[in-house]
Formats: structure tokens, C-alpha cells, sequence
């Protein structure tokens, strides 16, 4: 599995011919004020967790593949199987007030070639469902947000939550992400764990068989720009 970031909460992982893109922005997103490039790449199916904002919800960015004009697009809970790829959608919140400030947000759950993927989008709440939890514990990657400062108080989690939940899932990799708007935020969430001093990376490529003897770490990976 290839795992390419474009910054803000979107990456493509592609296994073989099959192709996931998480987050893509929208046209609308001011991608070039943050330095970052609009992706622009086939892909088999889009997850969007949380459509109300723009840096989440462009999948009309990306073209599909064969045949199909557009990916196939999970925009909610439930429970998915396309091209043997399994996604658990559980619904959560973008503020810990059940979303009346800032909406919902829905976290995913993938199996994608004996690989599990968490995506928690734009998560904001104090703590993590039991269902949503349940659907993520010990996942082998996780795609985790980190707080961000605007003027409109759309935050996520700031890096000591976000870091103390990583350590309530236990997945064996930690990719941060969702940093875009200020990037000091990222050596804060990097110093949670004993100040590890990460050397980011253009992609990861890893294999189940990677994970064996792999202990718990955090990956940054440099935005395609």
C-alpha cells in the first residue's frame, strides 16, 4: 500500500489497481494559502467525513476510473463493501456539543488489502463513541486531526487530546493531519510523545507483513504541493 498526502485531512491509498482518496477539498478551498495543491487523481471510491466544509467535501476534484466519470462517494454511517474494500462509517461530531456549533462528522473504519485504515475526519468531541471505538481500536493506521485556530473557532482536537487518543486506539502508525492553518501545532503534537523527533516523508509504503514486529510510531508525510 502506497499512502500519498495532500494536506489539510486528504490522502490517497492505493493497493495495486484500487485507489482511496479521504478528504479531498473542494474548488472553494483557498489550497494555495496554505501552500498545498488541489488533488487531482483517479480513484475507485471517495470518503468524505464531513461534508459541511469545504476542505473536506470536493470529490467532484477527482475523476474516476474505467468507465466511471466520478469515484463511487461515502458520505455517512453505515457499512460499505466496494471492490473488496470494507468501510464501517460510525457518525460523530465536530464540537463536543453534539454538533449544534459545527455539525457532524462521520469516522471510518477500512479494511483495504488486509490493512486497517481509521480516518477520524473532523472529530471534535471530548471522547470517542463506544461504537466508534469499537470499529478502531488497534488499527494498524491512523489518520488522526490536530488542532487548528481559524477565526470562525472550527477546531479539532488539540495535540495533548489527540495525542492521549492515539494511545486509546493503539494503532501501530500515527498519521498526523488537518494542521494546515497552523503548523506549530504539529512539533506540540510530536512532543506528546516524548519529543520524537519525526523526519517526514514524501510517502509511506508498507505491507501487512510490515506490521508484525512493528512497535506504535508516528509518520509525517510531506504534502504534495
Amino acid at each position: 500500500m502506497i499512502i500519498t498526502y495532500y494536506g489539510a485531512s486528504c490522502f490517497k491509498a492505493q493497493s495495486g489497481e484500487t485507489v482511496l482518496a479521504f478528504d479531498p477539498p473542494s474548488k472553494e478551498f483557498p489550497a494555495k494559502d496554505f501552500g498545498l495543491k488541489l488533488p487531482r487523481f483517479q480513484a475507485d471510491i471517495a470518503l468524505i467525513s464531513h461534508s459541511q466544509h469545504n476542505d473536506h467535501s470536493g470529490y467532484g476534484t477527482l475523476s474516476g476510473k474505467g468507465e466511471n466519470k466520478c469515484p463511487f462517494v461515502i458520505d455517512g454511517p453505515g457499512e460499505y463493501e466496494i471492490k473488496s474494500v470494507q468501510i464501517t462509517g460510525v457518525k460523530s461530531f465536530h464540537d463536543e456539543v453534539g454538533g449544534e456549533r459545527n455539525g457532524a462528522n462521520t469516522v471510518y473504519a477500512i479494511e483495504f488489502e488486509n490493512i486497517s485504515l481509521c480516518h477520524l475526519g473532523d472529530f471534535g468531541e471530548k471522547e470517542l463513541s463506544a461504537e466508534a471505538e469499537e470499529a478502531v481500536a488497534g488499527c494498524d493506521i491512523l489518520f488522526m486531526p490536530i488542532y487548528i485556530s481559524d477565526k470562525s473557532g472550527e477546531t479539532v482536537m488539540d495535540p495533548q487530546k489527540a495525542a492521549k487518543m492515539a494511545a486509546q486506539i493503539e494503532p501501530k502508525i500515527v498519521i498526523p493531519m488537518h494542521y494546515h492553518e497552523d503548523k506549530k501545532m504539529l512539533k506540540k503534537f510530536l512532543d506528546e510523545f516524548d519529543g520524537c523527533d519525526t523526519k517526514p516523508i514524501d510517502k509511506l509504503t508498507i505491507k501487512k507483513k510490515d506490521f508484525a514486529e512493528k512497535k506504535a510510531e508516528v509518520v509525517v508525510l510531506n504534502p504534495v504541493v
